[in-house]
């Protein structure tokens, strides 16, 4: 089992950044992938970045590439989302999940989820 929390949402401009970070408890948090996901309002919840249980390994959206950065501290049993040059098209919740393979997409492939954290880019 489990447990996420994220933090470090907020508002922003745009072109500014933020750093999301999510806290696991449980001894077995280096064993999972994991990822981060986002849902806008009146839209589907969506992939955004994914990571290895080792960190060796990351994927992204190609709507994100370039622009985020995902990274994991197993000793501290966390990931992080750096997200600089953020629009107004990022303004979502921001969910961290764990699952099993870090390329995997769907949200049926993560098995713990977070509450998720409110990112707001104002224009």
């Amino acid at each position: 089992q489990v447990q996420l929390v994220e933090s470090g949402g907020g508002l922003v401009q745009a072109g500014g950044s933020l750093r999301l970070s999510c806290a696991a408890s449980g001894r077995t948090f280096s064993s999972y992938a994991m990822g981060w996901f986002r849902q806008a309002p009146g839209k589907e919840r969506e992939f955004v970045a994914a990571i290895s249980w080792s960190g060796a390994s990351t994927l992204y959206a190609a709507s994100v590439k370039g622009r985020f950065t995902i990274s994991r501290d197993n000793a501290k049993n966390t990931v992080y989302l750096q997200m600089n040059s953020l629009n107004f098209e990022d303004t979502a919740v921001y969910y961290c999940a764990a699952g099993r393979d870090y390329y995997r997409t769907s949200i049926t492939d993560y098995d713990y989820w977070g509450q998720g954290t409110q990112v707001t880019v104002s224009s």
